[in-house]
């Protein structure tokens, strides 16, 4: 018996995957990942030890692939997935891009997003970038952006969300972006992407460290180095606990993140550090992930497209690609 359309699993690929936050997220809600692209070594290293066993298929059919700019790793994503997830570097584009639109994202890692968007159609996207995204070349950026995404026909809501508002022991503000395509639902002008509200903390800083700590959230983790201890305003890995300096390890970060204990890193401790300092937020997404989840299910949401009709002359005009 073939399971119906409702009781498929929602499939999402998983880009810029980084050590698998993304990953996570989606895995705890039920989806299946079908791609996950990552170019650097040691996070492939962590991703691959974390999630063959759960995801065989990603690794046995190379469909975990490094650098997502190369055509030859695009063009092994498979059709039909429905969410394109991925936390993507903040790159400037140049003044003449609030003219040109899509071709002026060329040459940025958002392009490569854009692109795959505009050839896969997935029914949404989920992206994270810095906070200062908003405010990056005045603005410009993110209306670049967002201008560019609901050109191939998609809503696009943002919103600055902190780890710490779900759940985590760390502010952590990032943007989250969310779009869903026109035939998901219909008026994408007007169409606002529901944000999930604010939680209380589940845990403290005492609760990473099992032992008392003079703050109840900590710090935002960063990519590497050492802070300069508790008394300077660089500092970001030193906490006193039991009345003593103590400098946070992988072991409290997974925790400050939203990674399981039981989550591993082959790779060395300064090396699991910075991974951790480059992850995302797990509860955080969750959350959002959850109300997106929902949305692709809800009676209203219209069937996807069919293959005819996003090629031949039944493509939208902006749907041809110049490349």
């Amino acid at each position: 018996m073939q399971p119906t359309s409702s009781s498929k699993k929602i499939t999402f690929i998983d880009l810029f995957a980084g050590i698998g936050g993304f990953h996570l997220a989606f895995q705890s809600l039920g989806c299946r990942c079908v791609y996950a692209s990552e170019w650097d070594k040691y996070a492939r290293e962590t991703y691959e030890l974390n999630f063959k066993e759960d995801s065989p298929e990603l690794f046995a059919n190379d469909l975990f692939t490094g650098d997502i700019t190369l055509k030859e790793n695009k063009e092994k994503i498979p059709n039909g997935f429905d969410i394109l997830c991925g936390g993507f570097p903040c790159q400037p584009f140049s003044q003449a891009g609030f003219k040109r639109g899509f071709e002026e994202t060329r040459g940025t890692l958002f392009f490569d997003i854009a692109e795959i968007i505009k050839q896969r159609r997935p029914k949404a996207f989920f992206l994270e970038n810095v906070r200062n995204l908003e405010k990056h070349d005045d603005g410009k950026t993110i209306k670049l952006i967002e201008n560019t995404l609901r050109s191939l026909d998609y809503s696009v809501s943002y919103k600055r969300v902190r780890a710490s508002d779900f759940g985590l022991p760390t502010h952590r503000p990032r943007i989250y972006m969310i779009g869903l395509h026109k035939s998901v639902v219909g008026d994408i002008e007007n169409y606002d992407f529901p944000f999930p509200e604010p939680v209380p903390l589940k845990m403290t800083m005492s609760d990473v460290f099992e032992a008392p700590c003079s703050r109840d959230i900590g710090f935002t983790l960063r990519v590497g180095g050492k802070g300069s201890g508790l008394h300077d305003r660089r500092n970001w890995d030193s906490y006193l606990v039991n009345e003593k300096e103590k400098r946070i390890t992988s072991k409290e970060g997974k925790k400050m993140m939203g990674f399981p204990q039981s989550f591993t890193f082959p790779v060395s401790e300064s090396q699991a550090m910075k991974q951790l300092g480059n992850s995302v937020a797990v509860n955080a997404l969750q959350a959002v992930g959850s109300v997106l989840v929902e949305e692709l299910k809800r009676e209203h949401v219209m069937p996807p497209l069919e293959k005819d009709d996003l090629v031949g002359e039944n493509a939208p005009k902006e749907l041809v690609m110049h490349v």
